[in-house]
């Protein structure tokens, strides 16, 4: 499966769970995955714990978070390049 289409399995939509992701057509939490496997839970365990989720829905949530973050560290650095920019015109 593609990073896109991991990606497609992780739903934001405002009327769902106050807008945090979830898994696409569920109420599951992606934070609920994510805090269950940061604490050690394995997938299996996460998988019995959530019926509605399988195997692809987890490594969804590692894309999610590894796009997040490499987006956010985009961001942070194209912000910096400006900031240095201007403080460097006279």
């Amino acid at each position: 499966m593609t990073r896109e289409e991991l990606l497609k399995r992780i739903a934001v939509d405002p009327k769902v769970c106050h807008g945090k992701p979830c898994f696409r057509g569920t109420r599951v939490m992606l934070s609920i995955v994510l805090d269950s496997l940061a604490e050690g839970s394995t997938p299996e365990e996460i998988l019995a714990e959530f019926p509605s989720l399988d195997r692809e829905d987890i490594q969804a949530a590692s894309a999610y978070i590894e796009e997040r973050t490499t987006s956010r560290t985009k961001q942070s650095a194209e912000t910096g390049k400006a900031f240095l920019s201007r403080e460097t015109q006279p």
